[in-house]
């Protein structure tokens, strides 16, 4: 495994950071750089951005609400969602709770609409609110009926933030006193946490703006962005606080028994395979059934999976933006797929 986080290095990776726990106990390492200006060495302490795996999170918060009574998957979301809010959804009386867990909601994907994706290029350290995101889907059609179908979108989980809010006062300070807390994860960082996102050891990030090969420090870019999302993003983390949090929630220290089994009822895709459920990806992984889920970003990437048939848990975070086409990804599947050979065999 070091062999092949040395050659995603070797391939123009910047820095890769992985952590895994099972049955024989915890292993983590890193290579390369987390900061390439002043050669920082990349370390297994160093923060990651989680990107979308934040999702997890914050639909655990909801599912936390559902245990507590406050909320009902079934609800209809302009039951808790102000109207301030859902003015901007087309059909939101239609649209439940569970929808947008799952990612049956129909909604449009705020981060598919070329306005915001200009503005974005061209402001690159612009703060959006969550009200920002919505604004680029008013009055748009939803994509299809809702809970006809599975399609992801970012916007669902901005929309459940919002509610978490209107319910909590704070669906920030929610997860930190109902998993960040509980869970002893010192090394996870949220919106309402002293001096987030600016961390001496968050890693740097970095873009392969043009695809030609070569990148660029877009740290400062790449902060504001994640600081600017609720819900389908924005949490830091160590590698191994991710793992801590993924283990915790697969053992029962978050959530019943009966609502893991409501996380764990999936989905299918388009090829009418199992693909997601209540804030869990369902993937599978050299053969190997895996519960999580991943997260890119601008200028960041990373993969959060728990595998049952081994009862095995890994993170791995690269700190180059996934999102765009690189030449330097190009060897990243094959290196991947090395890991996890060497984890699951």
């Amino acid at each position: 495994m070091q062999q092949a986080l040395q050659e995603l290095v070797s391939n123009g990776i910047p820095g890769v950071s992985l952590a895994v726990y099972s049955p024989d106990g915890w292993w983590a390492s890193a290579a390369g750089l987390a900061k390439i200006e002043d050669n920082t060495l990349m370390q297994p302490c160093h923060l990651q951005y989680t990107q979308s795996v934040s999702k997890t999170y914050m639909a655990v918060a909801v599912l936390k609400l559902v245990e507590q009574g406050k909320i009902s998957l079934g609800d209809p979301i302009t039951k808790h969602l102000p109207a301030r809010y859902s003015r901007y959804i087309t059909s939101a009386d239609k649209i439940t709770v569970q929808m947008l867990l799952n990612h049956t909601s129909g909604i449009p994907e705020y981060n598919f609409t070329p306005a915001y994706v200009t503005y974005f290029l061209q402001h690159p350290t612009h703060y959006f609110s969550a009200e920002d995101y919505l604004k680029y889907i008013e009055g748009k059609d939803l994509d299809f009926t809702p809970g006809s179908k599975y399609s992801y979108r970012n916007t669902n989980y901005v929309i459940l933030s919002l509610m978490a809010d209107a319910i909590t006062g704070d669906h920030a300070k929610f997860i930190t006193e109902t998993i960040i807390t509980p869970l002893g994860l010192t090394q996870t960082f949220y919106r309402n946490q002293s001096g987030y996102p600016n961390y001496p050891h968050i890693t740097n990030s970095y873009w392969d703006r043009y695809s030609n090969g070569i990148v660029e420090n877009i740290s400062q870019m790449q902060l504001t962005n994640v600081a600017s999302m609720v819900g389908d993003d924005g949490i830091v983390v160590s590698p191994g606080d991710a793992v801590k949090f993924l283990r915790g929630l697969m053992e029962g220290k978050l959530l019943s028994a009966a609502t893991m089994e409501k996380m764990q009822t999936w989905v299918l895709n388009s090829k009418g395979e199992p693909a997601y459920g209540l804030g869990l990806a369902h993937a599978k992984v050299n053969g190997y059934t895996a519960y999580g889920h991943s997260g890119g970003g601008i200028g960041a990437g990373c993969q959060l999976y728990y595998f049952p048939e081994k009862n095995l848990y890994m993170y791995i975070a690269i700190n180059l933006g996934t999102v765009t086409n690189s030449p330097l990804h190009q060897h990243v599947g094959t290196t991947l797929d090395t890991i996890f050979t060497a984890l699951l065999k």
